[in-house]
């Protein structure tokens, strides 16, 4: 039987090419992982229009998170941060219960599971690495502070033409950029700028750390399937 030992479901907005490789690079043996598309029109990955492709992705969620229950997965992961900047405590967590109630799966979003990583590695102050535009970005800040998080380093990746264009290099110097001596931990956002390669050294230089929301979402949909099995070469938050 595939995923014998938990599925994990994701819903991962249309232009996305990165989610993917990245969770099936992260996945533990037994595991199974089941892909389902949110829904949006026009360009993917620019910052152009992406206030407008958070919404969309958000009116049309029940259809998507249904086709992907048909699976059932133990878990489904909303793989898109920016979708929750653009909510409200209050109706992330009615979103979320009315998910639940609708697949019959636990229900998580990708910010949420970075909230609850930063809270295990006992870390209130964070430095903030996104690939957004300034007003996407601005929210980020705003949304670590709601949940009772200060963010006390900052850095934006310029010249961006397409998120989904960017590397992990770029993601590596972003990260070293935001950090300041203050920050306990470095949040990298987005689940579609490729982080992995980058983690494991920026923890080695930096001496603290570090976490993408990819990282954040797999560590949360395991613990939450209830495999507790180690993943190594990804940073502190997966490998203890």
């Amino acid at each position: 039987m595939m995923g014998w030992r938990a599925r994990l479901g994701f819903l991962v907005p249309p232009g996305n090419p990165t989610v993917e490789p990245e969770m099936m690079r992260l996945v533990p043996a037994g595991v199974s992982l089941h892909f389902s598309r949110l829904v949006a029109r026009g360009p993917t990955g620019t910052h152009e229009g992406q206030e407008e492709r958070n919404r969309s992705y958000l009116e049309h969620i029940g259809e998507s998170t249904e086709l992907l229950a048909m699976v059932k997965p133990d878990v489904i992961v909303l793989a898109h941060t920016a979708s929750s900047y653009t909510l409200t405590p209050e109706a992330e967590a009615q979103l979320l219960a009315d998910l639940a109630d609708r697949s019959q799966s636990q229900l998580i979003t990708a910010a949420g599971a970075v909230k609850q990583a930063l809270r295990h590695l006992g870390v209130q102050r964070v430095a903030l690495a996104t690939p957004y535009a300034e007003t996407i970005s601005e929210q980020g800040k705003q949304h670590l502070t709601q949940h009772g998080f200060q963010v006390v380093g900052y850095g934006r990746l310029e010249n961006v033409r397409n998120i989904y264009e960017e590397t992990a290099e770029r993601a590596y110097r972003l990260a070293r950029r935001a950090d300041t001596p203050e920050a306990q931990a470095v949040f990298i956002s987005g689940t579609g700028l490729p982080t992995l390669p980058a983690l494991a050294m920026l923890e080695a230089d930096l001496g603290k750390p570090v976490i993408s929301s990819a990282t954040a979402m797999m560590w949360q949909a395991l613990r939450l399937a209830g495999v507790g099995e180690p993943v190594h070469g990804y940073g502190r938050l997966l490998s203890d």
